[in-house]
């Protein structure tokens, strides 16, 4: 279980994040929901490593990822991947070579080795059977394995985004915002992916400011106002309650 203890972030003076609790079991998909500067992705730079903690604790599967020696790069090993908001391709390259980046902790002591066209991780067994995997989910990526990732549409970026993520066999899945600039059914359709993922024991955390779309597919769900969490509870219990029903999902 990742489990976020009464953390908080500050940027210099700012404090981003404010005692958070949350927690996400393997099989479960929880949303942690709110505006701008709510805290979302404070929150989820944080697990992974990518700002320090000043209070609290972040543990996944009994292992501290917070305090002295911790590191982004130790966080990912130990199985927690981020989708983070923006995607952040590499817009240059193909749409394979940006999934096999997605593996390269795992299996190349350098890019060259991974990337080279004659590259012997290139073509190592268990890269083809994550590759696959990824285009499994995502049938288009497939046929544009060979188009440079800058070139995709918004939607098929956020497709490969996810997917580098899940060249690393994540067992703990963090995306955050992917519906940001999408259509509404486009959104919906890569939301929907998330609930196959789940049904192979990831865990995932969704940051996602609309609502709507994120308690379809969750099961559970945290809402963040200035850095603190302010109500927590099912999927449903979030889109029977009157508060959310008014400040969150446009609902008088």
């Amino acid at each position: 279980m990742l489990q976020v203890n009464e953390v908080s972030v500050f940027y210099g003076r700012v404090q981003a994040v404010r005692r958070a609790t949350v927690q996400v079991a393997p099989g479960e998909i929880v949303t942690v929901l709110g505006g701008n500067g709510a805290g979302k992705s404070s929150l989820l730079s944080a697990i992974v490593g990518l700002v320090p903690t000043v209070h609290g604790e972040v543990s996944w599967d009994g292992q501290r990822l917070d305090g002295p020696g911790s590191s982004a790069h130790r966080i990912a090993r130990l199985g927690m991947a981020l989708v983070p908001e923006g995607r952040q391709l590499l817009s240059t390259m193909t749409v394979r070579d940006n999934l096999l980046v997605g593996a390269y902790q795992h299996h190349a002591r350098s890019l060259r080795d991974l990337l080279g066209p004659v590259g012997r991780l290139a073509r190592h067994q268990g890269l083809q059977q994550r590759l696959e995997r990824v285009f499994d989910l995502f049938p288009r990526l497939s046929e544009r394995q060979g188009q440079l990732a800058g070139s995709l549409s918004g939607g098929e970026q956020q497709m490969l985004a996810i997917g580098r993520a899940l060249m690393a066999s994540p067992r703990a899945l963090l995306l955050d915002e992917p519906s940001i600039g999408l259509a509404p059914n486009l959104a919906r359709e890569i939301l929907q992916q998330l609930v196959g993922l789940r049904a192979d024991g990831l865990a995932i955390l969704l940051v996602e400011q609309d609502a709507h779309a994120a308690l379809r597919v969750a099961d559970r769900g945290y809402v963040m106002e200035t850095g603190r969490v302010v109500a927590e509870g099912t999927a449903k219990e979030l889109l029977s309650s009157e508060r959310m029903r008014r400040a969150y999902l446009g609902i008088a």
